[in-house]
C-alpha cells in the first residue's frame, strides 16, 4: 500500500510507520513538529519504502493538496494536539488542530479516494463504572476541550461514511506509554515517573493518586492501529485497545520508583478533566481483528527504562 501517516514524527506515530514499514509498504509523513521530532524517525530515512518527511500543517490546505496527489491508498490520521491541560489553557488552538484539521484530512481523503484511520482517544469516554472496562458503547463524557474536539472530530468522520460510503475506522487506544515518548511535562506517565527515579527526584502525582490508567504498550498500540487499517470488517467502527488491567497512579509510582519516600502528591491542576477509572475492554478489536496485546505493564516499564537510560533524557 501506500500509506500517508500525519503526526508521524510523534511518539506514537513513529511507531506506526514502523510497523508500515515492516509490513513492506510504501510511507510517506507529515508533521509540523509541535509534539514530533525528525530524530524520532531519522533511522527511517535510508530506507526504500520510505517515501518523504514533510515538514507542514494538515490545516495547510494548499500543502495537503500537494501532499495528496501521491495517490494514497490509505491514510492513518495521528496529528493533532494531545494535551489535555494545554486544550483547557487553549481550546481554539485544540480545536483547529483536532477539529479543523481532521476535517481538512477528510476532504483530502474523500477527493482521492484514500481510506482513513483516525486516532481518537479513550479520553472521550466517562469513566469505567466496573470491571467489565470500557467497551465501544460505553457512555463519552468530554470533560477537556481536547476530549471534546476529539468527539467533533470522531462525529465528521461517520459523517464522510455515511454521505460519502468513504472507508473509516477510528481507533480509541488507551493510555499509550513505551520508548520514544517525552520525558518532559508533555510526556507520559510512565515515562516521567521513569524519568524522576533515575535522576533522583521526587515522583509528583496529581490528586490524591487513586485515579487508575490501563497503560498500552507503544508497540501493541501501533500494532493495533496498523491492522484496523488492513481490515475491512471494521470499516465504519470504533475500537478499543488497551491492557485490559488498570492500575492506580499511587501504585504506579511504587511499581517504578519503589519507594514510598520519593512519592509527593499536589493539587491537581484541572481536578474537573480528571478521569477517576480507565479500564479497556478491548473483545471488539480481538474479535474482528485477532489482536490483543502482547507486553504486560512490568516488561513494558522494563523496556521503557531501558530507552530511557539508552538516550541519557536525565
Amino acid at each position: 500500500m501506500r500509506a500517508l501517516v500525519t503526526g508521524g514524527s510523534g511518539f506514537i506515530g513513529r511507531w506506526v510507520v514502523n510497523e508500515l514499514l515492516k509490513d513492506g509498504h510504501l510511507v510517506w509523513v507529515v508533521d509540523n513538529l509541535t509534539n514530533g521530532r525528525t530524530k524520532n524517525i531519522a533511522n527511517f530515512f535510508n530506507e526504500p519504502n520510505f517515501m518523504d518527511f514533510v515538514h507542514g500543517d494538515i490545516n495547510n490546505s494548499q500543502l495537503l493538496a500537494d501532499i495528496f496527489r501521491n495517490k494514497f491508498d490509505i491514510c492513518y490520521h495521528l496529528a493533532a494536539g494531545i494535551n489535555v491541560q494545554d486544550s483547557i489553557d487553549d481550546p481554539a488552538k485544540t480545536f483547529e488542530n483536532d477539529t479543523i484539521g481532521t476535517f481538512k484530512v477528510l476532504e483530502e481523503c474523500r477527493k482521492n479516494k484514500v481510506k482513513l484511520v483516525f486516532m481518537s482517544t479513550c479520553m472521550v469516554y466517562d469513566r469505567a463504572f466496573n470491571s467489565e472496562g470500557i467497551k465501544e458503547t460505553h457512555p463519552t463524557k468530554p470533560a477537556s476541550p481536547y476530549a471534546g474536539s476529539k468527539i467533533a472530530a470522531e462525529d465528521m468522520v461517520f459523517s464522510y461514511y455515511y454521505a460519502y460510503d468513504m472507508p473509516i475506522v477510528i481507533v480509541r487506544p488507551f493510555n499509550t506509554y513505551g520508548p520514544f515518548q517525552k520525558t518532559g511535562g508533555e510526556g507520559g506517565v510512565v515515562a516521567i515517573f521513569i524519568k524522576n527515579k533515575l535522576a533522583g527526584k521526587d515522583l509528583i502525582i496529581y490528586g490524591d493518586g487513586t485515579q487508575t490508567r490501563d497503560l498500552l504498550y507503544v508497540e501493541d498500540c501501533a500494532r493495533f492501529v496498523v491492522t484496523a487499517g488492513y481490515s475491512q470488517s471494521v470499516e465504519g467502527e470504533i475500537i478499543n485497545a488497551g491492557l485490559g488491567r488498570d492500575i492506580s497512579i499511587n501504585d504506579l509510582a511504587m511499581l517504578i520508583g519503589g519507594n514510598e519516600q520519593k512519592i509527593k502528591h499536589v493539587p491537581h491542576i484541572h481536578p474537573q478533566s480528571e478521569i477517576k477509572k480507565l479500564l479497556c475492554n478491548f473483545q471488539k478489536a480481538k474479535n474482528l481483528l485477532n489482536w490483543q496485546p502482547q507486553t504486560d505493564l512490568e516488561e513494558g516499564i522494563k523496556k521503557t527504562e531501558e530507552w530511557i537510560k539508552s538516550t541519557n533524557l536525565l
